[in-house]
């Protein structure tokens, strides 16, 4: 069960190599979220009490001792020679670091033989969340990546004219301004696919900030697994100040874990998943991944019928990925890739979005049957265990809600779902008429 507080909470994002800082709580909360990490990469996205007059380098490195056997067990897979001490030091496990760590020797290796990148960002209508976005790719320690920014339906000029302000003030970074007139996510990637000159595409949103080592972490997974046809990523919470972000966490958020997985239809299916390849909600998720382009042009791109600004609101992401696993591709869930997320702050907007998530998730699965017709059956007999997956609040999907999770929201998201099967159709349709 989760056990986030009523109160905004800070997030820290703290790596066990560098000096313990003193955390600070916001008003009333008694805890604090922190990202941890050793070697830049992380291990753990867990809850520190903190008390009214803060949390002293000392006392916070004992409250990560439930940390440090991850942190042990990295370092003996790195090969490192120092492990941490019995009695942790503010200092951390390892404060003078005097041999580079295999690990980053490994990745260092992947970024100077990795490939051209391009970021590709589907905005719209806001221009402020986008050059905070921008501002932290201008951060990226990669050296082979330029950035494509599709505005997407826009309803005034501000986007642009804030795209070519920032491109005058980072000439070091190679941005691209594109407009799509038609609305829907989709549309807008396809538009930037066309543009793109890397070889491989990064997907991401304008209402995220990167990690400065995200597109190293993607090319070290692409260097490092073989037949790897996209590569997600974790996404954590950049704040969690009010009640509605409090319950997206509940709902599940978007962090997919900590360790390195592998996807296909092959040896690499989740364990006791018997609802694979349809849960490719667990796989990723469209504000971090990155997709071989040219195997990704070839089927086709992105499905126009799907995402937000279209009457199936979500799953365009998903279908994406599903087409790369059913087509007998490998996607690999890289959780060295970062990026922090600005959840939606009102509750409002998050009741509209699990609506949203409820619709795209039913329209991804009829997409799925639509353009593969062979997997009907194997869909019907996952029936009764995927209602339960949906429905149940010991399910994968569920188990992170407290007590009181509203159920207004579950209900709305299966009111989605319900809808989705039919705005999907409605969706196809009326992108067939647009063509014809």
């Amino acid at each position: 069960m989760s056990t986030m507080p009523d109160a905004p909470v800070c997030v820290y994002d703290i790596d066990l190599e560098s000096a313990l800082p003193r955390l600070m709580r916001i008003g009333d909360a008694d805890d604090v979220r922190v990202l941890v990490r050793v070697h830049t990469h992380p291990i753990a996205f867990l809850a520190v009490a903190v008390p009214p007059e803060g949390l002293e380098p000392e006392r916070l490195g004992e409250a990560l001792a439930e940390v440090y056997p991850l942190a042990a067990a990295h370092l003996r897979a790195d090969e490192s020679a120092v492990l941490l001490s019995a009695v942790p030091t503010s200092a951390g496990p390892n404060p003078t670091g005097a041999e580079e760590p295999a690990c980053l020797a490994r990745r260092r290796r992947a970024v100077a033989d990795g490939p051209a990148m391009t970021v590709l960002i589907s905005t719209r209508d806001r221009p402020e969340s986008l050059l905070r976005c921008l501002d932290s790719i201008a951060r990226l320690e990669y050296p082979h990546f330029d950035v494509v920014v599709v505005d997407n339906a826009p309803s005034t000029a501000a986007t642009e004219r804030a795209v070519a302000a920032w491109q005058e003030t980072h000439s070091e970074v190679m941005v691209r301004y594109l407009a799509e007139t038609r609305a829907g996510a989709a549309l807008a990637h396809n538009r930037g696919l066309a543009a793109v000159t890397g070889t491989w595409v990064v997907r991401t949103d304008d209402d995220v900030v990167v990690d400065p080592r995200w597109l190293s972490a993607i090319a070290e997974a692409i260097a490092e697994e073989p037949g790897v046809e996209c590569v997600t990523g974790l996404i954590v919470p950049a704040e969690v100040h009010t009640a509605a972000q409090r319950l997206l966490e509940e709902f599940g958020g978007y962090s997919r874990g900590f360790e390195r997985r592998c996807f296909d239809m092959n040896g690499h299916r989740p364990a006791g998943d018997k609802l694979f390849p349809f849960t490719m909600g667990r796989v990723g998720s469209g504000a971090n991944m990155a997709f071989d382009v040219a195997r990704l042009r070839a089927r086709g791109g992105f499905d126009v019928a799907l995402g937000p600004g279209t009457v199936s609101r979500g799953g365009e992401d998903l279908f994406a990925l599903f087409q790369v696993i059913t087509g007998g591709g490998r996607v690999v869930y890289e959780p060295g890739a970062v990026v922090w997320h600005w959840h939606r702050r009102d509750y409002g907007s998050l009741r509209r979005l699990v609506h949203a998530y409820g619709i795209g998730l039913a329209a991804y699965l009829t997409s799925a049957v639509v353009h593969e017709p062979r997997l009907f059956v194997a869909m019907l007999r996952r029936a009764v265990p995927g209602a339960r997956h949906a429905l149940a609040r010991s399910s994968e999907k569920n188990r992170h809600k407290n007590v009181d999770y509203p159920r207004e929201l579950e209900l709305i998201e299966l009111l989605g779902m319900l809808r989705g099967p039919l705005a999907y159709l409605w969706s196809r349709r009326s992108r067939w008429r647009e063509r014809s």
